[in-house]
């Protein structure tokens, strides 16, 4: 292997005449990684992966796979600062790698240990990462918005001719294969959304700039107005491409989405994107003195006068598998965090799950909800989401403040992630039941209502147009998106009137027992997973053995402990299972999976290629029902 150091990156440029960082070994290094595409001389993709304070870098000409079966030939070229990293631009011609870079993929990475274990190769340690990358075989796992699971950098080595700096990038077997995967049919960026035609295009791309983190907190939601607006006028374009007369329209946050046949349904203008904007004057005015909403709910069609409820069972949406247009729905973000309805009254905010579990010390940040809402006494239905540095929801992160995540230690309180509250309801505003009013009167008051810029943000939603929000929640790696009736009242029970449309496949499971380990494995073998149906029958659906490290497979298993027994809470026999150690059905998991089979005599549906995310302590068992798919 050559030794590598930013003396060749410096030597090789000209920073008066090319848009890339100057070098800068970091300190402290990160386990992020990249992939660029980099239209130079030749087209190819540069695989970076964060290490020793620089970025390790190879040049792969027909870029990564997730099929094993592509092994990808890897020249190992010269370090790279850090702040490479999100480099996206254009260096000019005449300068060493002339041409377009777009960021391809991004995310995180972690060393494998190089013994594995049952096959399985566990995370392993900076000082085994360093020795397998000396030795010429580096394996790893990678976290990213297109490529996950994991990899291996193999030397090749005593071939003729050849300068050292060989490598294959091979993909392992693992649930994130892709057979016959197909690189090119992901030719946007993840950061930008743009295709290399528009960052060659872009003045603004050819001086690099460093993209710093999101502001915890107060983050902005235009990235994602961004992506369904580029989602919009992809569609559009093919559209017009097939030849077909289509009004282009301009999608804004909350706005009309193009032309209404019924002018009485367009919104009024002006909507904002939750948190864009810091509070007026006005509006900090205003939630200071919280002025009461009493005249305005007052002869609202729907609106009741009455006492504030105490306990509210939060409105469920039904599953389906497709996205829409439609004028008549409302598209909203699906939020992945905890469920939680937020009653506040007297100054102070009271923080109550789905399953009627009070969370309000476990988020002692919420506590200033009060604050940023203009009213006296309020009820909000919304989410409670830990935010990535992007903006993004990160259920992983949310994990680390909450309870059991693989391979990650139970933060105390304080520590974590910070949480935002997103607000996508009002049942309830000073003395009036909001109940009965019509959903789009509701959201209108709630944003209303709002003083953006804090704790509390306003969960925007897009009008009529369902398939341009799911995909642009595609490129942003989110985990689908809910459509709602304009129309639709509050009800306490799971409705047709709302949907949810998932990106992937995401499920709440009931762990009803363990299997024994097999091989070298300890602890156990893998969970076994129920749901219920209609006749509260716990109907067993598969079990789950991925997602596990040493460490979160003792972990689990201590917490099963207390909970064995020996009759099966299952409905019917289990087949096909080795021994099974029975536990009583009171810890719920969620499940990452690939699709439901379809059914068989032998059982029914079950769920494909599993992965265990984490424990959901803010649902209970009882709310894992096996949901029929409605058709549209």
């Amino acid at each position: 292997m050559i030794a590598m150091s930013l003396d060749d990156y410096q030597r090789k440029r000209r920073f008066e005449e090319t848009p890339e960082p100057p070098a800068k070994i970091e300190k402290r290094s990160g386990h992020r990684f990249c992939v660029q595409r980099h239209a130079a001389s030749r087209l190819h993709y540069d695989f970076r992966l964060e290490m020793e304070g620089v970025l390790k870098s190879w040049a792969v000409p027909k870029g990564p796979s997730l099929d094993p079966a592509d092994k990808r030939l890897a020249m190992q070229v010269e370090d790279h600062p850090v702040s490479y990293f999100d480099f996206e631009g254009t260096i000019p011609a005449g300068n060493y790698g002339g041409g377009t870079v777009m960021v391809w993929d991004a995310g995180t990475w972690e060393p494998l240990s190089p013994v594995p274990v049952e096959g399985k190769y566990l995370p392993g340690t900076e000082k085994e990462a360093a020795a397998m990358l000396a030795k010429g075989d580096l394996k790893f796992r990678l976290t990213g918005k297109r490529l996950n699971g994991d990899f291996a950098l193999v030397h090749i080595k005593g071939r003729s001719g050849n300068k050292g700096n060989e490598w294959l990038l091979i993909k392992k077997k693992d649930d994130h294969v892709v057979a016959r995967f197909d690189i090119n049919a992901y030719d946007t960026s993840v950061l930008t959304g743009r295709t290399m035609a528009q960052i060659a295009g872009d003045e603004g791309s050819a001086q690099w700039k460093s993209s710093p983190p999101a502001s915890r907190g107060k983050v902005k939601a235009a990235w994602l107005a961004d992506a369904v607006a580029r989602a919009d006028a992809k569609r559009n374009a093919l559209t017009a491409e097939k030849g077909e007369k289509r009004t282009r329209s301009s999608l804004t946050m909350g706005g009309a989405g193009g032309t209404r046949k019924n002018k009485n349904r367009e919104r009024k203008p002006g909507l904002r994107v939750a948190g864009k904007d810091g509070p007026s004057d006005d509006e900090s005015k205003a939630a200071k003195e919280k002025s009461t909403g009493h005249s305005v709910v007052k002869g609202l069609s729907g609106a009741e006068l009455k006492p504030m409820p105490m306990v509210i069972h939060p409105m469920l949406a039904t599953p389906v598998d497709k996205a829409f247009d439609d004028p008549d729905w409302l598209f909203e973000i699906k939020w992945d965090g905890y469920r939680a309805v937020a009653f506040i009254e007297g100054g102070r905010a009271r923080l109550v799950s789905r399953n009627q579990n009070d969370l309000t010390a476990q988020f002692p940040e919420l506590g200033s909800l009060p604050k940023f809402l203009k009213a006296e006494r309020a009820i909000l239905d919304g989410e409670i989401v830990a935010l990535d540095d992007e903006g993004r929801p990160s259920f992983s992160l949310m994990q680390q403040r909450t309870g059991f995540q693989p391979g990650k230690r139970r933060l105390t309180k304080g520590e974590g992630a910070p949480v935002v509250y997103y607000a996508f309801d009002l049942l309830y505003l000073d003395g009036f039941d909001l109940r009965r009013v019509a959903l789009e009167q509701r959201k209108r008051f709630l944003q209303d209502r709002v003083a953006a810029g804090g704790v509390l943000h306003f969960s925007d939603h897009y009008a009529e147009k369902g398939l341009d929000l799911l995909e642009a929640a595609k490129q942003r790696g989110l985990e689908g998106i809910v459509a709602k009736k304009r129309s639709s009242v509050y009800q306490e029970k799971r409705s047709n009137d709302w949907l949810k449309i998932k990106v992937t496949q995401r499920q709440e499971c009931v762990i009803g027992g363990y299997t024994d380990p097999e091989g070298s494995r300890e602890y156990f073998g893998a969970l076994v997973l129920g749901l219920y149906d209609e006749q509260r029958r716990l109907i067993h659906v598969g079990q789950v053995g991925t997602g596990f490290d040493q460490k979160s497979l003792k972990e689990m298993f201590t917490r099963l402990q207390p909970l064995k027994k020996k009759e099966s809470p299952f409905h019917g026999e289990i087949g096909g299972l080795r021994k099974v150690h029975f536990v009583r059905p009171e810890l719920v998991a969620e499940i990452k999976f690939a699709e439901w089979t379809h059914e068989t005599t032998e059982g029914g549906m079950k769920l494909r290629a599993p992965v265990f995310m984490g424990l959901r302590t803010d649902k209970s068992a009882e709310d894992c029902r096996l949901e029929s798919v409605a058709a549209r």
